[in-house]
C-alpha cells in the first residue's frame, strides 16, 4: 500500500518530500555520514526513488540548499526591505532543517563551504544596502553588514531549536526590534536613524 501511494505522488510533490527528507538526514548526520538510503530510509521510500530525482549526494545536498536561497530571491523584493525579516522566518519556519543546513553546516563541510560562504557574502551585501544610508564610517558598515546577517540567521536558527515556531508573529517583531537597536547604535549622529530605521521596519 505505502508503495502505491509513493508511485502515485505527482513528481513536485515527491521531489520536494525528498529535499525535506534529505535535509533533516543530513543536519542529523553531515554529508559524510549520510547516504542515499539513508534520506530514503527518511523518505519512506526506495533508494531507486531517490535516484530518479538526484543522481548523486553531491547534488542532492546542494539543492537542498538552493531550496532556500531561491525562495528568498524569489520572495525577498529589493524595494521591500522592510519585508526581510518576515520573510525569512517564514522560510526557516517552511524549511526548517534546510534553513540550519544552509547557516550553520554548510560551512563546515568541505565540499560547500565556498557555497555557504557566498551565501554569507550575498547576503551581507544586501543587508549593507539597506542600512548604508544610515551608517557613514565604512569600516562600521561593513562589520555592521556582516553582523546584522549573523544575528538574524543565527537567531532564526536558535528560534528553531528553543522557541515556539509556531508564534510566527511575536518572535518576528521580536527579532525586528532587535535588529532595529543594533543599527541605530551603529548608525552616524547625523543619520536621523533612531527615527527612519522605526519607520521603514
Amino acid at each position: 500500500m505505502a508503495a502505491e501511494t509513493a508511485r502515485r505522488m505527482p513528481w513536485a510533490d515527491r521531489h520536494a518530500q525528498l529535499l525535506l527528507a534529505a535535509a533533516s538526514a543530513f543536519r542529523e548526520g553531515g554529508f559524510a555520514g549520510t547516504s542515499m538510503e539513508a534520506v530514503a530510509e527518511r523518505a519512506g521510500v526506495t533508494r531507486l526513488i531517490v535516484y530518479r530525482h538526484f543522481e548523486s549526494k553531491d547534488g542532492l545536498y546542494r539543492e537542498v540548499l538552493q531550496s532556500v536561497t531561491a525562495e528568498l530571491r524569489e520572495r525577498i523584493e529589493p524595494d521591500q526591505q522592510s519585508e526581510v525579516i518576515p520573510v525569512l522566518v517564514e522560510i526557516a519556519a517552511e524549511q526548517p532543517d534546510a534553513f540550519r543546513l544552509l547557516w550553520r553546516h554548510a560551512r563546515h563541510e568541505p565540499e560547500f563551504a565556498a557555497d555557504a560562504e557566498l551565501f554569507r557574502l550575498v547576503a551581507a551585501e544586501f543587508a549593507q544596502s539597506i542600512i548604508e544610508r544610515f551608517i557613514d564610517d565604512p569600516v562600521t558598515l561593513r562589520w555592521g553588514s556582516a553582523t546584522l546577517v549573523a544575528y538574524l540567521h543565527d537567531g532564526i536558527c536558535n528560534w528553531l531549536d528553543l522557541g515556539d515556531v509556531d508564534d510566527h508573529g511575536a518572535f518576528t517583531e521580536r527579532l525586528r526590534a532587535g535588529a532595529r537597536a543594533m543599527v541605530v547604535a551603529w548608525a552616524s549622529p547625523s543619520s536621523g536613524a533612531s527615527t527612519d530605521v522605526d519607520s521603514s521596519g
